[in-house]
């Protein structure tokens, strides 16, 4: 009877502690108001996201390559190489075969798709653009994504950034903001334009 009685709360004080435990998968967990600031760095995944930023936003620990496909005008790239892929960096110009008016298209359909989930419209000195979180739906595998449509040396650019996931403790949306802002400095000084002109 007596160890019955010790038995419970103990029991108890062990169902209590086993659920409080959390999986570790290599994903970091910031404490509440610790959370860095993105800086811009080398070295960068696709050419144009620091990857320091990068694993402090997602999280992510443990090694990987990237994947390139298409022209530097024109072009895909993800990180790891493999699917799915936590990051992907999507690139387009303006050229003779991708017409403003097609980069007018791809926008049109961004937008639609963009603000029907609730996106944040970027601010103005990053051009038109949007972040959104897609939860469920087509995008879900990679759903922290934003979108923006820049001038660079007098021709037109769309660049997408999405993420798997983010590190729990970030501010996804405003991360990815803070991700472009510096994608767009990093496509300047690669294709030699300066973004906004």
């Amino acid at each position: 009877m007596r160890l019955s009685r010790l038995g419970v709360p103990l029991l108890l004080g062990l169902l209590i502690a086993s659920a409080c435990t959390t999986k570790n998968e290599g994903v970091s967990t910031p404490m509440p108001g610790e959370t860095e600031n993105i800086v811009d760095s080398a070295p960068y995944l696709c050419g144009l996201v620091p990857e320091r930023a990068f694993r402090l936003v997602s999280g992510v620990t443990k090694s990987f390559e990237e994947r390139a496909t298409g022209t530097g005008d024109n072009g895909n790239c993800q990180v790891p190489a493999v699917e799915p892929g936590l990051l992907e960096v999507v690139w387009i110009q303006e050229t003779s075969g991708s017409s403003r008016e097609y980069l007018d298209d791809l926008m049109d359909d961004r937008r639609k798709v963009f603000t029907r989930h609730g996106a944040m419209k970027l601010s103005s000195d990053l051009g038109e653009g949007y972040a959104v979180y897609f939860p469920e739906g087509p995008f879900s595998d990679r759903p922290y994504q934003v979108t923006a449509r820049f001038p660079c040396g007098g021709k037109g650019r769309i660049v997408d950034l999405a993420l798997a996931k983010v590190a729990k403790g970030r501010d996804g949306i405003k991360d990815m903001v803070e991700l472009m802002r510096i994608a767009q400095k990093r496509y300047g000084l690669l294709h030699r334009c300066t973004p906004g002109t």
